[in-house]
């Protein structure tokens, strides 16, 4: 049976956050429907009722409960820091100081949000809120579990950031977000030229893991070494048991029902389920690595309750594992989402595929998502039945080149400056762009640095793992020599499109002004002095 196969992986331990609930409950909604929720908590929490109005908000105290009436709320925060900031109702604008509740914030710890819509409308909401939208099953859940949110509680963090290695910006140019537009707690914020996640909001879901390029975010409960020493040891393990094309069901416990219910019955022997944290945190370096140690296909597990965003992320990685397979010739969806909440039935399995590789890749994954990436891949690639040099890659896939207008580039190298992966290299001193495409994430930041219009990036794999880490040249010209020392310190192209911006310029009229734009720095600053000029052009 297909369920005895199932493995519960062994993960390091990860560092813990702490929520401090002292049972402060605001409850936002009309007064009849607010007042009846709180009257049925006031013995456990300390409660105040909102009810959002137009006109100024007002103070009021029934039955023991406070109450705030008129306003438009502003809502933030988590368990344990909840931040109620209410605004004039008529014109959205801060009351005086001296106008009560309006433009003061106000601190909770926990939230039952009684409108529709809702305050809060992310995906996942934060921990400590409840919005029932009309659920009448929803509202009883939340008044029996409201009281028992009291304390201390605890939870794992389930992210680590390197900075270093985060293509998110640069000297104030923004280059990727995938992270913040694949977060669905909102817990990931631009902070300038790097992000910033709230461990507090952040509940694990894992699709920032799966979109970012570069592998600056990662999954920290399970690493993704762990999780893949646990399907290494799975696969040997079946294939020692003389057990034939297996096929990984990744699933978390959102799924669990429905994987061990439902389908327990139509699922083939050789589905090996896994359970995960979170299925949005399972990404093509996983996928890649599954296949190349000898999976024959990789399901995704999800559910009608599995957030949009990650669905969403889930369905363009797919996209892009899935064209780089079949530019190898492996056609047949290897990786596919399996929506467990659905209709399925035995069928769902008939078309599972062959796998891409006669003999299981033996490498042990490290914790970084490029070589992972490029260990999965050139094995898989060894085995291809046909293969092109290169396949073409939807937009936003994390694989490329970068193309350059040779007659528009100056090699001024502000492409250099801000790439964040030194896929972009400068030629030492000979005037030359370099290129490792490898390192390339296609975070856009080189076409926003260039002052030229000259760089575009493309998506795009190629196979071939020498030449895609080889540095090539995508650019050169002839160095422009100092016209009084000879010293090579630009290009001609350079120097054209400076004496064309500056021709109109006041201080670069006369012919000697515009000769020394043809010298050397040093060069320069000697023949002004010469010429009794030093403050001048």
């Amino acid at each position: 049976m297909a369920l005895a196969n199932r493995t519960d992986l062994e993960t390091a331990p990860t560092s813990i956050v702490t929520y401090v609930s002292q049972g402060r409950l605001l409850v936002v909604g009309d007064r009849a429907a607010a007042m009846s929720a709180a009257g049925r908590l006031a013995e456990m929490l300390r409660c105040t009722v909102f009810c959002p109005g137009g006109g100024s908000p007002e103070r009021d105290v029934a039955g023991g409960i406070s109450i705030i009436e008129g306003g438009r709320p502003e809502l933030r925060g988590r368990l344990g820091a909840f931040s109620l900031r209410i605004l004039d109702g008529e014109d959205g604008e801060d009351g005086p100081a001296d106008a009560g509740p309006a433009g003061q914030t106000e601190v909770f710890d926990l939230v039952l949000d009684l409108t529709e819509p809702k305050l809060i409308g992310h995906d996942i909401p934060p921990p400590g809120y409840y919005a029932p939208e009309g659920s009448s099953e929803a509202l009883e859940k939340a008044l029996t579990e409201l009281p028992e949110m009291t304390g201390e509680f605890e939870k794992p963090k389930y992210f680590n950031y390197d900075p270093n290695i985060c293509a998110h910006g640069n000297s104030g140019l923004k280059g990727c977000t995938r992270c913040i537009d694949a977060c669905p707690t909102i817990a990931i914020v631009s902070i300038g030229d790097k992000v910033q996640v709230d461990p507090y909001l952040c509940q694990g879901a894992g699709s920032c893991v799966a979109a970012c390029p570069s592998g600056a975010m990662t999954y920290a409960f399970p690493t993704v070494s762990d999780l893949l020493r646990g399907v290494q040891s799975l696969l040997a393990a079946y294939r020692e048991a003389e057990g034939a094309r297996p096929y990984l069901l990744f699933h978390d416990s959102y799924a669990r029902s429905k994987v061990y219910g439902k389908l327990a019955g139509l699922m083939p022997e050789s589905v090996l389920p896994i359970e995960v944290e979170e299925i949005g945190a399972v990404g093509m370096d996983a996928w890649m690595t599954c296949l190349a140690y000898g999976a024959d296909a990789v399901l995704m597990a999800i559910t009608g309750g599995t957030p949009t965003k990650v669905v969403t992320e889930l369905d363009s990685q797919i996209t892009f594992a899935t064209a780089i397979l079949e530019g190898m010739g492996f056609t047949g969806g290897h990786i596919r989402t399996l929506d467990v909440s659905a209709e399925v039935t035995a069928e769902s399995f008939a078309d599972l595929p062959t796998g891409v590789v006669k003999r299981a890749a033996r490498f042990v994954a490290p914790n970084e998502k490029r070589m992972i990436l490029r260990l999965a891949i050139d094995h898989i690639h060894q085995n291809a039945p046909s293969s092109r040099r290169t396949v073409d890659l939807p937009a936003g896939a994390p694989f490329g080149e970068v193309q350059v207008d040779a007659d528009a580039c100056t090699l001024c190298m502000g492409c250099v400056s801000v790439c964040p992966t030194a896929a972009l290299a400068a030629g030492g001193d000979l005037p030359q762009l370099k290129f490792v495409e490898w390192n390339c994430v296609q975070c856009g930041l080189c076409e926003k640095a260039c002052p030229e219009d000259a760089i575009r990036p493309r998506a795009r794999f190629l196979y071939d793992s020498e030449a895609r880490q080889r540095s090539r040249i995508l650019h050169e010209e002839q160095p422009f020599c100092c016209i009084s020392c000879g010293k090579p310190f630009a290009t001609q192209s350079m120097l054209d499109v400076m004496m064309k911006k500056l021709e109109g310029h006041w201080m670069f009229q006369s012919e000697e002004a515009r000769r020394r734009l043809q010298m050397c720095e040093h060069c320069r600053v000697k023949d002004m002095f010469r010429s009794g000029q030093a403050g001048g052009g």
